[in-house]
């Protein structure tokens, strides 16, 4: 039996239990073997996660399980992402869809955003958590490395109503060696298959050498899929296997960046404390509507927000936005 969430379509027979460790044979089809089980929550402001075109402002439960796809040296949550999803079973949270949409509207989240580990590894299980995510007026959103084939893409554009995608490189050896994959063409082709069905951000982690280069072939994709797709630059922090590399430049990279900015407007080079690179400009008139903090790794915050709605109040242009700015105590939901 295949796996069919993922593009390494994993043989599942007998006891095997494919590469992400989430998924087995059972019955007539495959079953997750921890269905409605979490390594942890958490409340986040949504531009930390990171998301700068929904919803600004909004308190968020960031929420994970186990297990991955990939096998990226460089995992931020290995912790949750590369550990064997069994050895961590006995901590593992037993929480029903109903109860963690409960606990998000008991902490006074406007959003459920699903960020640790990989959403494609328990598909199933947030399809349950939509449904009474979306009963709650709760919108969900995701960060996902698009490693996904394209039933398991439907249905994450089905799932969430904003995703962050990883597009980490584009060459075989880069992918190899730091991806653990082949190559990156089914992530392209997911980025694009997305931006039809949900709301759409790219962010790229940006190792000096080894995929820095890539920026522009990066940029002329985006730019082929939607121009208006806002790209998060990540100035890489070396954890994982990679602890011990240094850190990239942060000119350097602002360098290969300066280019695009006049055809990709809503491009954003940060991770690191303090970055001049957060701010949205109009596309059409060039003021700036947006403002943020950056505190580095995940520290990000919304500043002012000068929109009305979504149109800029000195040319009356759209701005890419989905749903409204919500004030980080307001009660109300974004939906």
């Amino acid at each position: 039996m295949e796996c069919p969430y993922c593009e390494r379509r994993c043989r599942l027979d007998g006891d095997a239990v494919g590469f992400c460790r989430m998924y087995a044979a059972g019955g007539d089809g495959v079953v997750e073997r921890f269905p409605d089980r979490w390594c942890a929550y958490a409340i986040s402001r949504v531009e930390s996660i990171p998301f700068y075109h929904a919803y600004p402002g909004a308190r968020c439960l960031v929420v994970g399980t186990a297990g991955c796809n990939l096998d990226c040296r460089y995992c931020s949550n290995s912790y949750a992402a590369k550990e064997d999803p069994a050895a961590l079973a006995d901590i593992l949270l037993d929480l029903s869809p109903e109860t963690l949409v409960g606990l998000a509207k008991k902490q006074g989240c406007h959003a459920i955003v699903f960020s640790i580990n990989e959403p494609t590894v328990s598909l199933p299980t947030l399809g349950r958590v939509s449904r009474a995510a979306k009963a709650a007026g709760l919108p969900m959103g995701c960060l996902t490395n698009g490693y996904a084939t394209p039933l398991a893409t439907e249905r994450l554009g089905e799932i969430f109503s904003f995703v962050n995608v990883s597009l980490k490189g584009l060459g075989g050896a880069f992918c190899r060696k730091y991806l653990g994959i082949g190559d990156s063409a089914p992530v392209i082709r997911n980025i694009r298959e997305l931006s039809r069905l949900c709301h759409v951000e790219v962010t790229t982690p940006v190792i000096e050498s080894e995929n820095d280069h890539e920026i522009d072939a990066m940029a002329a994709i985006l730019a082929d899929i939607d121009p208006h797709i806002p790209w998060h630059v990540f100035r890489l922090l070396p954890v994982h296997r990679m602890s011990r590399h240094d850190y990239p430049g942060i000119e350097s990279i602002n360098a290969r960046l300066a280019g695009h900015r006049q055809t990709l407007p809503y491009i954003y080079f940060h991770n690191f404390i303090g970055s001049p690179w957060v701010n949205t400009a109009c596309p059409g008139c060039g003021r700036t509507v947006i403002t943020r903090h950056s505190l580095g790794c995940g520290g990000d915050k919304l500043d002012t927000f000068g929109l009305a709605g979504d149109r800029c109040p000195q040319c009356g242009g759209a701005g890419r936005l989905l749903g409204a700015m919500v004030a980080w105590n307001a009660k109300e939901a974004t939906a």
